[in-house]
């Protein structure tokens, strides 16, 4: 069974962002396999979290010139969103490499907190995107 399955509910409507998402998402069950593996494989476990922080800050690079380049309204309280995220991701990659362990409960946090962005923060800019011209 898929650790964080993909579905419509999840989807935004403008392409580039649904398929960054997906990927995301993806990488989220990678890592949830990488760790729940009968014998972990560390370096599977930090090739994960690394592609995961790399792929993240690319992904709110965009998001964040989008909004500065359209001027949206709330760019700030997303902007502090994405940075609370990757520097929950950055903590955890940094305890990694120093021999601890990724803990169980990080597993939770992504799947929650992508889905919480995404269902509430993300969705509220869509309307305002669309309208410049964004799909």
């Amino acid at each position: 069974m898929t650790f964080m399955p993909w579905n419509d509910a999840i989807a935004v409507g403008i392409q580039e962002v649904d398929e960054q998402h997906r990927w995301l998402v993806d990488l989220i069950n990678e890592l949830h396999d990488a760790l729940t593996a009968e014998t972990p494989d560390r370096a599977a476990v930090g090739h994960v979290l690394e592609g995961l922080m790399d792929y993240t800050m690319n992904h709110f690079i965009m998001e964040e010139e989008w909004f500065e380049r359209h001027a949206y309204p709330d760019i700030g309280a997303h902007k502090a969103q994405h940075n609370r995220f990757t520097g929950t991701i950055m903590n955890a990659l940094t305890d990694f490499e120093d021999g601890q362990h990724v803990p169980y409960e990080l597993m939770e946090f992504l799947k929650h907190w992508l889905l919480e962005h995404i269902m509430r923060t993300d969705k509220a800019y869509v309307p305002f995107l669309q309208a410049q011209g964004i799909t």
